[in-house]
């Protein structure tokens, strides 16, 4: 069985000390020069040899720095987090420090694989920055997946730089703690906001991905989408036997389509709303009795109940009775 070589090596880099400044290669000067290439001819075109042309330098001067490529997209994925300072978080009364921000994971991690899908989203605060009110959650976490969807635009790469066992950097790690702080106070269980910010997280990431290769295809065939699409007649000539698809398309379903990233966002985000509605909801399924505030679940059906036994029943009955005046007593002048 191949054993994953150098993950030990990458800690070392991403979680580097601010290097000393000093002329010539360095570790910062190569990952800009990465991330440049990257952005404009795509991650396939990356290699070693063309950091070092761009620089100046030969490969062997790189891999004094580096160890190679796969180290080198590590560090490239962390370094663009920090791009991106996020908006003030709702409840917060202003913007958060200097970001992690947004993330180029498709899986991302923080110590665990589910961890790091969380850090698909982009513009996080820093480390320790709360962003979530008991009611601000869902602006803040969309907020944060609009963050991470404008960075992909910015670096297409990122939606298929990594896989699920790449070693987070510090931007990674605070741009996951901001995400986990959009749900902090939203009455969901730690493990479903681990799944929460990860279910976010690979929405943007697959829509990254889609409009990604897309694009790719476009840039490498000189046909739009659309031209291609419209090209398929002998395709759909075919598709008549097909009633539900047939009355969808007579229909005009396929004419104007919906915003697949808006959609998908507002579909997902309402799915969480609907958890914590849920949360909430199961939290008030229990009660306390009204004599001792023993807890308990509530009844079934019928009426709610209000005693957790027949004894503090009965004790509230003759509490009442005590205090309830009877025929010819004095009026009560207190």
């Amino acid at each position: 069985m191949a054993v994953e070589e150098g993950p030990d090596r990458t800690v070392e880099l991403l979680w580097r000390k601010p290097p000393v400044p000093r002329q010539g290669l360095s570790v910062d000067a190569i990952v800009r020069a990465a991330v440049e290439i990257a952005d404009a001819d795509g991650i396939e075109a990356l290699s070693m040899r063309r950091v070092g042309e761009r620089l100046g330098f030969t490969s062997m001067s790189l891999y004094r720095h580096v160890p190679g490529k796969a180290q080198l997209v590590e560090l490239m994925c962390d370094a663009v987090l920090a791009d991106t300072t996020p908006d003030a978080a709702p409840g917060t009364g202003g913007a958060p420090g200097q970001a992690a921000g947004d993330t180029g994971s498709t899986s991302g991690e923080a110590g665990t694989a589910e961890a790091a899908a969380g850090e698909a989203g982009g513009g996080a605060a820093a480390a320790g920055t709360s962003a979530s009110t008991a009611h601000g959650w869902r602006e803040a976490l969309e907020g944060w997946a609009r963050r991470g969807w404008a960075l992909r635009l910015r670096h297409p790469w990122l939606a298929g730089a990594r896989g699920s066992r790449h070693i987070p950097g510090p931007n990674s790690v605070a741009n996951f703690e901001y995400a986990l702080s959009t749900v902090a106070k939203s009455g969901l269980k730690p493990a479903e906001m681990v799944a929460v910010v990860g279910l976010v997280g690979r929405f943007v990431d697959s829509e990254a991905a889609r409009a990604a290769e897309i694009a790719r295809v476009e840039r490498h065939t000189g046909v739009s989408e659309e031209e291609w699409w419209g090209a398929r007649a002998s395709l759909y000539e075919n598709l008549h036997r097909y009633p539900t698809l047939t009355r969808i398309w007579e229909a005009g379903g396929y004419d104007e389509p919906e915003d697949s990233f808006e959609f998908g966002l507002r579909r997902v985000l309402d799915g969480i709303e609907a958890l914590i509605r849920e949360r909430d909801v199961s939290r008030d399924e229990r009660a306390s009795c009204v004599m001792c505030g023993t807890s308990m679940d509530r009844a079934e059906a019928g009426r709610p109940r209000a005693y957790c036994s027949r004894a503090c029943q009965q004790r509230a009955y003759r509490r009442r009775h005590r205090s309830t005046p009877r025929p010819g007593d004095p009026p009560d002048r207190t």
